[in-house]
């Protein structure tokens, strides 16, 4: 989402290079440059000012450390006013049970798939029994959703497809999760195309009813300012807790994001990264502010290791690399932990420096591929690849759906990987490093990496 952003600050950013000092005059071409890069992400206008406003009266007159370059101090202090400016720290949901969460918003922005997320991450995370209660009577389907979610994540639910009156639909559906024992409640209304007289009344009344400790208000990313407005509508409306940015995963500029706190006073809590159910996260304004920069975010890249990675098998996979001793059994169990850990857009997007490399569905079908090769082949095959010939990498081939010149391809690049580490292993690997590392250092970034 934010890879236009990044792009067009660092190229800001790179005038400062060999300044000795920061002065109004060299800051004004950069900081303009900042400004426009803001705008065109759909940030507020009255935002990106303030912004550059903060950002210039820290920067002028400060002496450039040596140990930094000015680039890397004007970034130091642009991060800092991203952080301020999405909203410091991480801020929670109440720490109670029950907890009854109302989830609003404008048709289309993701409530129901949200409900059913947040219901999720919850039960995992802080341990909450959690029932879903449908209050959307306009949508087609937005029942069947709801109880599809409901089922899939084994929650309660509670619907009235004959009932159209959200307020007894709301109080019916608190008592029957009370009566389920369920500790989280999360109420999933409509929404409208636009903000109307009925809609706002019609939440208002609910509230009223069920007395929410959170009020969620769920905003598309891709709305852009439009969601800015949205989101102070809702909260002149009916005073909204917190924010869950959906759609951070496809197209949109970024530029709800870098607005919405500001405007509403409100934090965004959590947001949507993709489609699956556990693409669902804890908003961090410091390691948002660090992706918006390029810095990556290697903390939440840690955390969702820790969380998909077993141990055990972590350490085990470590001393068959340390023993040059990996086959195609451990490369497809390896491939198969990457993909619990998500999209590799979103894994590479989280590295630092890598903002500018695209991962598409090209890269993800070509991962796909690969897999489904790897598991054409029988364990053995798997464990000793030199075994492919012939009639073999035919059968391989024809049951992956490719052709034998891919499977081909495949073995020659992990080939190529086992003898690198071997080497790794060996004397030459010292060297071999070294060698890396200029050329990391010559190219600033990572040298070319085979296609696997």
């Amino acid at each position: 989402m934010l890879e236009n952003l990044t792009d067009k600050l660092g190229q800001a950013l790179r005038n400062l290079r060999g300044v000795g000092k920061l002065t109004e005059e060299n800051m004004e071409e950069a900081l303009k440059e900042v400004r426009k890069a803001l705008l065109s992400a759909d940030v507020h206008f009255k935002v990106a000012r303030e912004f550059v406003s903060n950002v210039q009266e820290q920067c002028v007159g400060q002496e450039v450390l040596k140990s930094v370059t000015p680039g890397q101090q004007v970034i130091k202090i642009i991060h800092d006013e991203l952080v301020k400016l999405l909203g410091e720290g991480a801020t929670e949901l109440e720490d109670k049970k029950p907890l009854r969460i109302m989830m609003v918003g404008l048709h289309g922005s993701g409530k129901t798939t949200s409900s059913g997320k947040l219901a999720r991450y919850l039960a995992k995370k802080r341990d909450y029994r959690p029932a879903l209660v449908a209050c959307d009577v306009y949508r087609p389907a937005a029942i069947d959703q709801l109880e599809t979610l409901a089922k899939a994540e084994n929650c309660f639910f509670y619907g009235d497809r004959e009932e159209k009156n959200v307020v007894k639909i709301g109080k019916r559906g608190l008592d029957a999760a009370k009566n389920a024992e369920a500790n989280l409640i999360i109420f999933d209304t409509a929404g409208r195309l636009q903000i109307d007289h009925d809609l706002i009344e019609e939440i208002k009344d609910l509230k009223n009813a069920v007395q929410p400790d959170e009020i969620l208000l769920v905003a598309d990313a891709a709305l852009g300012q439009e969601a800015v407005n949205v989101a102070k509508h809702f909260h002149e409306a009916v005073n909204i807790t917190g924010i869950i940015l959906t759609k951070l995963d496809g197209d949109a500029r970024g530029g709800a994001a870098l607005s919405m706190k500001t405007i509403t006073d409100t934090p965004i809590k959590f947001m949507g990264i993709g489609e699956k159910p556990d693409e669902f996260e804890v908003f961090h304004p410091d390691r948002m502010a660090s992706r918006i920069l390029g810095m990556g975010d290697v903390v939440s890249l840690v955390e969702k290791a820790q969380e998909t990675i077993d141990q055990k098998d972590a350490e085990r996979m470590a001393e068959k690399l340390r023993k040059a001793d990996f086959n195609l059994e451990d490369f497809l169990a390896q491939m198969q932990q990457v993909k619990k850990m998500g999209s590799l857009g979103s894994i590479v997007g989280m590295l630092p420096g890598a903002s500018g490399l695209q991962i598409g569905d090209e890269e993800e079908k070509k991962m796909a591929r690969t897999e489904a090769i790897i598991l054409s082949m029988t364990k053995q095959e798997r464990q000793q690849p030199r075994l492919l010939r012939g009639s073999r990498l035919k059968r391989v081939a024809d049951g992956s759906g490719v052709q034998v010149k891919e499977v081909n391809a495949l073995l020659k690049q992990f080939g190529q990987m086992q003898k690198m580490m071997k080497m790794m292993r060996g004397g030459k690997g010292r060297k071999m490093m070294k060698a890396m590392k200029a050329q990391m250092d010559e190219n600033g970034g990572m040298p070319g990496m085979p296609g696997m």
